[in-house]
């Protein structure tokens, strides 16, 4: 059964969709997240756990051997079907009730969207009883403790890389953690940028939807692109993740963190 009601939290605003006006780095962040899954799920069965708009399912679908896309949000599956008219699967779904049989899956994709869920550990669970024996796990988040993290206004909790391994351990998975997009803070305009952004975000000024923050971006980050409808090859620079090991110690030094979890 559906836990989906009728007054459910509506996510367009706070995902970039096709037509979003957004950074290089943001584009490089979109392309290393589904080139990095792909290479998870070569060949394998894929389930895009939080699609949004479906911008990298097409790009799954030329190396997995199936992939399903859902999402919570009605406006951007939407989206998502204007876009593949039918050749990709598509169902609305709540992440900590997985409407999918045990085992259905070789793994299950979980990108930007963790920090949005009220019980992440039920999810953990979910995704443990509808992968396979063999199955694997990878989720990407924001960094919490980058020094320019900026939370989403919608989110419910972020989890920094030693909680990452913990919520996966306690799901019944190995972990592993990696850490993409490391801080440079090089020249005297991206120190200015950050302090800037590190100020606006203490005192809470940064708009809360992406169509908000456009100005911002274009005032203090230069030139935007166009977020595209669909991932495709070598559309960005990627940026190959790094394997932390240990995360007992803050992991300041990377943006974006990624846990990939194999089934113990």
């Amino acid at each position: 059964m559906s836990s989906i009601t009728a007054d459910a939290v509506d996510y367009s605003g706070v995902t970039e969709v096709a037509g979003t006006r957004v950074t290089r780095e943001a584009l490089s962040m979109l392309y290393t997240r589904y080139a990095f899954g792909a290479t998870v799920a070569e060949g394998d069965d894929v389930l895009d756990v939080a699609c949004g708009g479906g911008s990298g399912l097409g790009y799954l679908a030329k190396h997995a051997r199936r992939v399903v896309g859902g999402d919570y949000t009605a406006p951007l599956l939407a989206h998502a079907a204007r876009h593949y008219q039918g050749e990709i699967p598509l169902l609305r779904l709540d992440a900590h009730t997985l409407p999918f049989r045990s085992g259905s899956f070789d793994a299950i994709l979980l990108y930007e969207a963790i920090y949005y869920l009220l019980g992440p550990e039920r999810f953990v669970r979910e995704a443990g009883r509808v992968l396979r024996p063999s199955g694997c796990l990878v989720i990407s988040t924001v960094n919490p403790e980058w020094c320019d993290f900026n939370p989403s206004p919608l989110s419910a909790r972020y989890f920094s890389g030693r909680e990452l391994v913990s919520l996966l351990r306690e799901g019944g998975f190995q972990a592993d953690i990696f850490g993409a997009f490391p801080v440079v803070h090089a020249s005297a305009k991206e120190r200015v940028v950050s302090a800037i952004r590190r100020a606006a975000v203490s005192l809470h000024l940064i708009p809360p939807t992406m169509k908000g923050k456009e100005l911002l971006k274009r005032l203090f980050l230069g030139r935007l692109v166009s977020f595209p409808p669909e991932v495709t090859e070598a559309m960005a620079s990627y940026c190959p993740p790094t394997r932390l090991g240990e995360t007992a110690v803050p992991v300041r030094d990377f943006k974006v963190l990624y846990a990939v979890g194999r089934r113990s």
